[in-house]
């Protein structure tokens, strides 16, 4: 990997951590927990213009660099992190990268949010018990009131901030 390109992926990473680290919020009432941030939207950003591949790895480090600077989650909560921001990136930029078009973008973010939404349920269904110390029946009837419309309204927001942002932050980012 060229110097550049590693410096492209570092300042992404950066930018999404510190979007995570200091803009946080719940988007749903009824699950107050769970914390909407668009630090996603600079890995996905990342992502189609340096390639799924990359995607994943930037979304590793988040993952990682986070948990370790915020303590939140510890272990549990980075596998979540990357689990989900891992697929939503994934997904939408091979997409794109099939599609290099603006409906290719849409389509990918689309399927993106689809598929972290699939994958998160098995996933709290797993983790969440042993993370939270709770039932799996507590969180088998968080799922369709907070899970599932969590994970479809993080890939929404994201995509749409995505949008807004790329034209802008795409010409800085150098992928040779």
């Amino acid at each position: 990997m060229k110097s550049v390109k590693i410096t492209s992926i570092s300042i992404l990473v950066a930018l999404s951590v510190i979007a995570g680290y200091f803009i946080h919020f719940p988007i749903l009432p009824q699950a107050p927990f769970l914390l909407y941030d668009p630090g996603s939207v600079f890995l996905l950003i990342g992502s189609f213009k340096l390639g799924p591949k990359t995607g994943i790895l930037m979304c590793f480090i988040t993952a990682i660099l986070f948990a370790l600077i915020t303590g939140q989650g510890g272990p549990y909560g980075a596998l979540m992190n990357f689990l989900a921001t891992g697929t939503l990136v994934f997904v939408s930029s091979q997409i794109y990268l099939l599609h290099h078009t603006k409906k290719g973008a849409i389509l990918g973010i689309i399927l993106g949010t689809l598929a972290m939404t699939l994958v998160m349920i098995p996933a709290n269904l797993i983790v969440t018990p042993i993370y939270l110390g709770v039932s799996r029946e507590i969180v088998v009837k968080m799922l369709i009131p907070a899970i599932i419309p969590f994970n479809l309204l993080k890939g929404i927001i994201s995509g749409f901030l995505t949008f807004i942002l790329y034209k802008r932050l795409y010409p800085l980012i150098i992928s040779k």
